[in-house]
Formats: structure tokens, C-alpha cells, sequence
């Protein structure tokens, strides 16, 4: 049986055979002895790595270890709450501080456990996923939408349905239209101030 550290844009843990192109995790160990989940998440510092790093080699869910997760891409990491490792995609990390530096019009850019503070709150509330409404035509690129039960991700005017194995479905939506939002808000306002998340091949096959 998969083990259930496979995360959807909701930010929900499940089982699925799916392979990720995207490592992460919530701050620390989530599982039991059993590698059975026990919890949603340990810290604030929520996380997004790349899957290989420097030879290092790891024995998944292994006691006394932090819980890995894994993401279809980094769309739906940041749709789930979890922002750029500062070590591993230390590159990709200080993009993302740069475009929230220009979002928050900040004389400095913040340290992670400042963003962290700020994206806690924006990504859970009382163990739910905060979510918020807003234009279609006013989200950029990378954001993830839920229409009717499902999430959809935002692309060149498009809206993509997410599945474990890839996109598909691919749709424009009028501008006026009202959707529901996943990808916290301040990754939003990071996505509009120039951060790209990478985005899984099979969006660019429709």
C-alpha cells in the first residue's frame, strides 16, 4: 500500500501511487513508528525541496525523521502552503523573498520565519485550509482555483484541471467569473510581483 505522503492542492495528505516531481515537508515528523501519518503538519515552516541534492539519499517516512511529502510540481506546492526550500533550491528561494520584498514594498527583504509567520495564517485557520474569492481575470499565473469540488490550475488566461498524474481539461474562463482560491495570498501577490512556479509538463501538451 502507498504511503500516505502524496499532497493534493488542497493541501490534503493522501495515498496514491503517483510519483511526484517535487519534494517537501511541514517541519519536522509527522509519522509513527508505523510510517503512518499522525498529524498535518509539525511547524510553520512549510517547505517545497527538489526530489535529489547533493548524493544525499533518504529512507522514506524512517523514525525519528522529518515526514516527506511530495507534489505533482511547484504550482501545486505553493497551492498546498509550502514556499521554496532556502537550501536545497536556494536560488528559486531568494527569487520568491525578492518578489515578496516588491508585494509588501518592504525597505528589506523578510527572513523566512517572517514569511512563515505570514503564510501560516494564510494557508490554514482552526486546521482548515483558508481559501478566498476574487476574479478570474485578476489571478496570475500558478494559482490554483476550486470550481465544484475541483482544483484547476491558472495558466495564460486558461484554467487546467489538476489530477495526480497531470493537467487536462484545459478551459478559459470568462473575466468576471468569481472563483475560489487555494494558493494562499501572499504567494498570489508574490506570483503577480514576478515569481513563476514551475509548472509540470503536461500543461504545456494542451
Amino acid at each position: 500500500m502507498p504511503l500516505q505522503n502524496r499532497v493534493d492542492p488542497f493541501g490534503d495528505i493522501v495515498r496514491t501511487s503517483a510519483r511526484g516531481s517535487m519534494m517537501g515537508n511541514r517541519g519536522g515528523r509527522m509519522h509513527n513508528e508505523d510510517r503512518e501519518l499522525i498529524a498535518n503538519y509539525k511547524t510553520r515552516r512549510w517547505i517545497a525541496c527538489v526530489l535529489e541534492f547533493r548524493g544525499r539519499h533518504r529512507v522514506v517516512m524512517a523514525p525519528n525523521r522529518y515526514t516527506e511529502l511530495f507534489f505533482l510540481d511547484e504550482a501545486v506546492a505553493f497551492a498546498a502552503g509550502h514556499r521554496p526550500c532556502a537550501e536545497c533550491r536556494h536560488e528559486r528561494f531568494k527569487a520568491f523573498q525578492s518578489a515578496w520584498q516588491r508585494a509588501y514594498r518592504q525597505s528589506r527583504p523578510s527572513f523566512a520565519n517572517e514569511m512563515d509567520l505570514e503564510l501560516h495564517a494564510a494557508r490554514i485557520h482552526k486546521g482548515k485550509k483558508v481559501t478566498y474569492e476574487t476574479p478570474a481575470g485578476s489571478l496570475p499565473n500558478g494559482c490554483f482555483v476550486e470550481i465544484e469540488g475541483k482544483a484547476y490550475l491558472v495558466l495564460d488566461g486558461f484554467l487546467l484541471e489538476w489530477s495526480w498524474s497531470g493537467y487536462r481539461n484545459k478551459f478559459r474562463p470568462r473575466g468576471d467569473r468569481i472563483l475560489t482560491v487555494l494558493t494562499p495570498e501572499p504567494m498570489v501577490r508574490c506570483f503577480g510581483e514576478g515569481y513563476v512556479p514551475v509548472v509540470h509538463e503536461s500543461a504545456a501538451r494542451l
